[in-house]
């Protein structure tokens, strides 16, 4: 990586929600940082839930984020690399991103050494005990039966069951999900910590909490939680060897 460059990570865009009209503000405004960390990046990473629903039918995807999608290829054309992972509302993602939109995609974690720095990444969901209904759901709709099951659905039923479910959905609710618990009590602190005594990694990137965290576990390795961009508009840059939290604005 070029010395002068960046990396940039971020999270949970959410787009779709909570109606088509805010989620166009807020599509413009990705766009923005976007176009803002294209400038200087060598690199960027969007650790998942990107949209609050996401399935790809054989012929048919969800209608809209033609803003979004054309900024991506727009980096992408002009060389910078985009790792896309698979979220908790975005997991069914089965080639057209890839082929598209030119980006990588990441179903679980990824490990990359950057300036010397170990940096692990996963969206987040099904880290560390508990959440245990969550696993078994999570593993059921990534698991091929559950794939072909939801594929069965038209794509009209499908998209208005999911339009429906996250109504009740976290990112929803989100004052109930600002609540810091405390290390002992935090799902990925507690992963994070528990991996740190088999090996060593310098960050821990995340996503999912929806509550931007920059947590130091020893005096070697923090854990960086990227926010939410429904009313947080959060995002992490590595420039040389450290990684700062940051609020955009435009």
């Amino acid at each position: 990586m070029t010395s002068n460059k960046s990396i940039y990570f971020a999270s949970d865009f959410h787009l779709g929600v909570p109606d088509a009209a805010s989620s166009l503000i807020r599509e413009k405004l990705i766009c923005e940082w976007l176009e803002m960390a294209r400038q200087n990046a060598s690199e960027i990473y969007l650790l998942g839930d990107l949209f609050d629903f996401w399935f790809e039918y054989k012929q048919v995807i969800p209608k809209g984020f033609a803003r979004f999608f054309g900024k991506i290829c727009e980096i992408t054309d002009s060389g910078i690399p985009i790792t896309i992972f698979k979220g908790n509302h975005d997991m069914w993602t089965f080639g057209y991103l890839e082929n598209e939109l030119g980006v990588k995609v990441i179903s679980d974690e990824l490990i990359i050494e950057r300036n010397g720095l170990k940096i692990f990444l996963h969206h987040g969901d099904g880290l560390g005990p508990g959440d245990i209904g969550y696993k078994w759901i999570r593993k059921l709709f990534r698991s091929t039966f559950g794939i072909k099951l939801f594929g069965f659905l038209h794509p009209r039923i499908g998209a208005g069951l999911a339009q429906f479910l996250s109504k009740n959905s976290r990112i929803q609710n989100a004052g109930t999900d600002k609540v810091f618990k405390g290390e002992d009590k935090e799902y990925i602190v507690l992963f994070c910590k528990e991996m740190l005594l088999k090996q060593h990694f310098d960050f821990f990137i995340c996503g999912h909490r929806h509550l931007p965290l920059d947590i130091r576990l020893n005096d070697r390795s923090r854990y960086i939680n990227l926010g939410e961009w429904v009313n947080d508009f959060t995002y992490a840059e590595l420039n040389g060897t450290n990684i700062e939290l940051k609020a955009f604005k435009p």
